[in-house]
């Protein structure tokens, strides 16, 4: 019945289309004979833009620049169509929709297949929607597969993993007819308050941009747009407040913050790019002219479109306080964003570039703009082949072959194994004898998955805990404590877990920060991380730390799981615990990723994307500081309560804890015999460092051998050092690999003075080692 009334809705609007609009509007349509060009998928894709272009209308054009949603036609509660708000929805919101809804898979694929006949078949022109979703985790629908969480892919250090997650992901997406993700996101780890750590790669500009090319290839290989965001400068607000200025200069814009976007926005062939919330330096991002227009198109030379976040386009009148707000004033909102090459406006606020229609027939707004931004949405859609292939849903009986397959379940534990970062290991104590008896012990333990955020609603309640992963893997008796509430400083609960304690062999407690999926935390439930969850320090939360204390006090031995979405500040437990494990938000698999590491079923590979502070004061501790950073005089509180004074800090050290790209293993390995190809190069040179890596134990296991470029006298001030190159490779016990790591000397270079990017004739430090504080060996080599 609904295929029927659809037909006569299609038939019925298509009549009073043309009706409807201005006839002299139409004039170059209906001249032409046969099929038109644009619909020619052999033609030149700038010739079927122009051809599509000069047969719109002011409100066909528009339509192109705004974002509608599924929920206006298909009640996501009973999954009724509502056939007035599907033709309204297409005739003011027609370029893309969102479904990310926590509703079953086959109203999205129903909802999706409506949308875009509607658009195909029901309007003059037949142009089909971008359909998003989020990705940072998987494909947000019910029964997708769910990966860890971006900040922990960063720590595999492994990029073609992360492809390999990727397509998956855009293989389940276009199951459903969906086509575009929001991802990847290469926004910077700096300021570790801001509650979107989780959903960073970390820390550098060179892992984020590795991880999100890699990602943007894997999702772009099945025709899945990936949408990078969020541009420029998000993750480094004022107070680590969610959308708060970002101060900073030109030269740290362009030497820290856009070096990511350019490697997955460019060297990635990114179809869209998700703007920003934030003002850099005091100008908005979504009204940047120069960071949208002239950086991103006239510099970097890129020709798709860019969309703002959710909202956003309101903050221009409400938040900075540009516009008048009461009411909003749309127009003001408009002439900012849009001349600045912010193309698309999502939803979420007051759909302000439905003025656009009437701002260009008043002369306010060029209709060479609108051209510019319609034509950017045109072409991202002709390369995606969107247009020869609008729909991609299958039916019911062949999801199951193409989502949550046992080969991405896999992928997922795989992904998370090589994420989980071995922080301490006192004498030994992993990997764990199969036949011990374990008490597993701790409020992210069991009973709901410690996910991050942008899952979909629900989630904690599916994949596999930390004691269902030890149990399976577990050839002796494990008995399981709770201890403790998350959010409670309750110790009601501690008898229990002391007497689980004492009864095993070995405890395991899991304890860490928590977070939302996007349903609960904007019904405002209690997190400690997650979008507009920030926080003022890095220690556990409640009875977390009590907790850990009294197993320790036990005198078994205690293994520590960091299950966060960020750092943890509790230098105490380092010291003290036998072992210290961080776990960062894991996939549906978590827990049996987490038993293959302790277990030793998988030796541990994974390198920190973030460094560790010892206390939120004394942040920042990114690696990469200017040259000048980081004065240490350290002082110290010892357990006993002796105090130690210095200066820089007085009872403290502003070097991290956990420096990045730190991480422990069940091998050791040695670095030894660099050498350079080239000891005298021009910026037109690659050069190629090698390395003898030896694994110097009875494990097989793989290591992160990362490069760090320091240039040795500047113009300007610049980074200590800066990674430009990593290789994980597996090394069989006693054995030795030759690795060999690559770049380009066009990538050292700095902005000068005169903000010209140079590489300066002079001496350069290649470093090669385990972590960016454990250089194990260098050579120098020379520009002239």
């Amino acid at each position: 019945m609904r295929l029927i009334e659809l037909c006569l809705l299609f038939c019925s609007f298509a009549i009073q289309t043309l009706a409807d609009n201005d006839p002299r509007e139409h004039d170059s349509r209906r001249n032409c004979s046969g099929t038109p060009l644009y619909k020619n998928p052999h033609a030149a894709i700038e010739d079927r833009v122009t051809d599509l272009l000069s047969r719109m209308t002011l409100a066909e054009k528009t339509a192109q620049l705004i974002q509608g949603d599924m929920s206006n036609w298909i009640n996501t509660t009973t999954n009724a169509l509502n056939k007035t708000g599907l033709t309204q929805s297409m005739k003011d919101k027609a370029g893309f929709f969102y479904v990310g809804y926590p509703v079953p898979q086959q109203w999205v694929a129903e909802a999706v297949t409506i949308g875009q006949e509607y658009l195909v078949k029901g309007t003059s022109l037949g142009i089909p929607a971008f359909v998003q979703s989020e990705g940072i985790h998987g494909f947000l629908i019910e029964g997708a597969t769910i990966f860890n969480s971006p900040i922990a892919h960063a720590c595999s250090w492994n990029p073609n993993l992360v492809q390999k997650m990727a397509s998956a992901i855009a293989l389940e997406s276009r199951a459903l007819g969906v086509n575009q993700i929001f991802a990847p996101v290469v926004d910077l780890a700096r300021e570790l308050r801001y509650g979107r750590v989780e959903e960073t790669y970390g820390e550098d500009s060179f892992l984020a941009g590795e991880m999100g090319y890699h990602y943007v290839k894997g999702l772009q290989s099945l025709n899945v747009s990936a949408t990078v965001k969020h541009f420029a400068a998000f993750a480094t607000p004022e107070q680590g407040l969610n959308t708060g200025p970002v101060h900073g200069g030109e030269r740290e814009l362009r030497t820290t913050y856009l070096p990511s976007f350019k490697r997955a926005i460019i060297d990635g062939g990114a179809f869209s790019i998700m703007s920003s919330y934030n003002s850099y330096d005091g100008v908005p991002t979504i009204a940047d002219y120069h960071l949208l227009t002239e950086i991103l198109r006239k510099e970097w030379l890129y020709e798709y479109y860019v969309i703002s976040d959710a909202g956003a386009t309101d903050r221009l009148c409400g938040a900075f306080k540009m516009c008048t707000s009461n009411p909003i004033d749309k127009e003001g909102v408009t002439l900012y964003a849009l001349p600045a090459g912010n193309d698309v406006e999502m939803g979420g606020g007051s759909f302000n570039f439905l003025t656009i229609p009437q701002l260009v027939k008043s002369g306010k707004l060029p209709l060479a703009k609108l051209n510019q931004a319609v034509s950017r949405v045109l072409r991202a859609k002709f390369e995606i082949g969107l247009f020869e292939t609008p729909y991609t849903a299958v039916p019911p009986n062949e999801t199951s072959s193409l989502i949550h397959t046992p080969q991405h379940v896999a992928l997922a534990r795989e992904i998370d194994a090589e994420s989980i970062v071995l922080l301490e290991n006192h004498d030994g104590t992993l990997p764990l004898s199969k036949s011990a008896k374990v008490a597993v012990i701790g409020p992210m333990a069991h009973g709901y998955m410690n996910y991050g955020d942008y899952v979909v609603n629900a989630s904690q309640f599916r994949g596999v805990t930390p004691l269902d992963g030890i149990r399976a893997a577990s050839n002796g008796k494990v008995t399981y404590a709770r201890g403790c509430e998350r959010w409670s400083t309750d110790q009601s609960g501690f008898a229990e877990a002391i007497a689980a304690a004492e009864q095993a062999d070995v405890a395991v407690v899991v304890v860490g920060t928590w977070s939302r999926d996007q349903v609960e935390l904007w019904a405002g439930l209690n997190a400690t991380t997650g979008e507009h969850v920030d926080i003022s320090t890095l220690k556990l939360v409640g009875a977390m730390p009590y907790l850990v204390k009294a197993i320790i006090d036990t005198g078994k031995p205690t293994i520590v799981v960091f299950s966060s979405g960020k750092p943890i500040t509790e230098p105490w437990i380092s010291a003290n615990a036998s072992a210290l494990v961080q776990q960062f938000y894991p996939s549906e698999q978590g827990g049996n990723a987490l038993a293959d590491v302790l277990y030793g079923t998988v030796n541990p590979s994974g390198k920190l994307s973030v460094a560790f502070p010892y206390d939120v004061g004394t942040t920042p501790v990114y690696y990469d500081y200017l040259n000048s950073g980081r004065t240490v005089d350290a002082g110290k509180i010892y357990a006993n309560g002796t105090l130690e004074f210095g200066h820089q800090y007085v009872l403290n050290t502003p070097l991290p804890l956990y420096e990045f790209g730190y991480g422990k293993s069940y091998s050791t390995f040695l670095y030894s015999n660099v050498t350079l190809d080239k000891a005298y190069v021009s910026v037109r040179d690659e050069i190629t460092a090698t390395v003898q890596i030896t694994n110097n134990s009875t494990r097989d296991g793989s290591e992160v051998v990362q490069l760090y470029v320091a240039d040795l006298v500047s113009s300007i001030v610049v980074p200590n050092k800066q990674l430009k190159g990593f290789s994980k490779v597996f090394v069989k016990a006693g054995k030795t690999r030759i690795v060999s790591i690559s770049f380009k000397i066009s990538e050292i270079g700095l902005w000068n003075r005169n903000m010209e990017y140079v590489v300066e004739p002079g001496e350069f430090t290649v470093w090669i080692g385990s972590s960016s504080l454990d250089l194990r060996t260098n050579a120098t080599f020379s520009v002239y």
